[in-house]
């Protein structure tokens, strides 16, 4: 499991490194994005990666990479408007954001490790096409949860489904070897 928490970070600091990038492009302008908003801006992403393993011709010279890496960056959105509301305004600064980014990005790398442990690695003999699926299955549960107004009777609440849709993305990212390791 060392080998994964290394590509982990490494997926993580590249997914990061993008977040601040734009955040010095766009400053904080998601902070005005209501929850079903993110939910449908991943699921967009998640929708145009299963098009991509499905269809044989592409009109947009880009693979799903970059699409992974907008559904673990918005996972990790819907995550701080979580905890700090949704604001009418930008009203977050971009140190602010990068320090809530790191918060939540060890939080849902704390419980990939837990549930990682538990299951054994399984997720290594996956396909990249089931782990799109179960994002799109944990965006459906997390839409049908929004449409619930927040309630659940015996189910997990939507942050840690976002944590679970970002996990699937970072373990998709190692699959395709898009951010390997340096020795």
């Amino acid at each position: 499991m060392t080998t994964t928490s290394q590509q982990y970070d490494a997926v993580l600091t590249a997914c990061r490194n993008l977040f601040e990038m734009k955040l010095q492009d766009y400053g904080t302008a998601w902070r005005i994005m209501r929850l079903p908003s993110l939910t449908d801006q991943i699921f967009i992403k998640a929708q145009r990666i299963r098009s991509l393993q499905i269809n044989t011709i592409r009109k947009v010279a880009e693979d799903e990479v970059p699409e992974f890496i907008g559904i673990i960056n918005y996972a990790i959105i819907a995550q701080i408007q979580l905890a700090v509301g949704v604001a009418d305004q930008p009203d977050m600064n971009a140190m602010d954001a990068l320090v809530w980014y790191d918060q939540l990005a060890v939080k849902t790398k704390q419980l990939m490790e837990a549930k990682n442990h538990d299951y054994g690695e399984a997720w290594r003999d996956m396909r990249v096409s089931s782990l799109t699926d179960l994002i799109l299955q944990k965006l459906l549960r997390v839409k049908q949860i929004e449409d619930n107004k927040g309630k659940t009777l015996a189910s997990e609440g939507v942050e840690a489904n976002y944590q679970d849709m970002m996990n699937y993305a970072v373990f998709a990212l190692i699959h395709l070897n898009a951010f390997p390791i340096k020795n």
